[in-house]
């Protein structure tokens, strides 16, 4: 109870500071949606990058030096997944670890039937639950921040995975409020992660990115890559999956999005 209070002024000391004017310099240049955004919620957003940057750790790998423009891009995207509601700030994510470009790991993957494939793999971001750390390519995130409307940004995806994480399960299901809230999402999501399966190899209608077929972890990912990029389309074509991510994130990115549908 005492760490909880103490825990709780603490950020919100930090949130009421102002933000060093290098950050919101670094934000206007590399994240346009900071841009768009009512004077209000870019105070909010700052506050809850400083909190953020308090305490979360950030390690450069690969031969990539950590400097301020590397972590507020970071973290400013990370962020917008949070505002406007109650919020513990990814609390299973203690480090991010950015390496300067995309990189190989070494991946055991299931194929069925109890086979498994050993080998390597190449990527641009990754988290898991309990890892307690994300990585992520540099370069993958400023062109996701700097193209905001072309429905892909790694930081969006991977941190959608923490908050899938926050109820100790990895099932495409973040921490709900009420019962309702989790009949709502189930049945959406369910619904639309069925259309996506069964769309291949047509792709849907394009929107939603393929990827997001593989299982409800990612199609929640994806999903939250489009809500926030795309959010007119989404509104237009998904109007039910786009209410329930609305609900659950408190916002309409609508009102700020750099989004142009022809």
């Amino acid at each position: 109870m005492v760490l909880g209070l103490f825990t709780s002024r603490r950020r919100e000391k930090l949130r009421n500071e102002a933000a060093p004017d290098v950050w919101v310099a670094i934000l206007q240049r590399n994240f346009p949606l900071f841009n768009r955004m009512s004077a209000e919620d870019k105070r909010e957003l700052l506050g809850h990058v400083s909190v953020f940057l308090d305490e979360k750790y950030f390690e450069g790998a690969g031969g990539l030096d950590m400097n301020d423009e590397i972590r507020v891009t970071i973290a400013a995207q990370a962020c917008l997944l949070l505002m406007h509601r109650e919020t513990d700030y990814y609390p299973n994510l203690t480090t991010v670890i950015v390496y300067p470009t995309g990189y190989t790991a070494q991946e055991t993957r299931y194929l069925g039937a109890g086979l498994w494939e050993e080998g390597p793999e190449d990527r641009i971001g990754h988290t898991a639950h309990n890892l307690r750390a994300l990585v992520i390519a540099w370069d993958a995130v400023l062109y996701g921040a700097r193209d905001p409307a072309d429905g892909h940004n790694v930081v969006f995806h991977e941190f959608a995975h923490q908050l899938d994480f926050e109820n100790r399960s990895a099932d495409g299901i973040p921490d709900l409020n009420t019962r309702a809230d989790y009949h709502s999402w189930s049945t959406i999501m369910s619904q639309e992660f069925a259309r996506l399966r069964e769309s291949i190899p047509y792709q849907y209608d394009g929107l939603i990115d393929i990827y997001g077929a593989q299982n409800p972890t990612e199609f929640f990912a994806v999903a939250t890559e489009t809500f926030f990029e795309r959010p007119r389309a989404l509104k237009q074509k998904h109007p039910e999956l786009y209410t329930v991510l609305s609900n659950f994130f408190r916002q309409e990115p609508v009102t700020y999005s750099a989004e142009v549908i022809e």
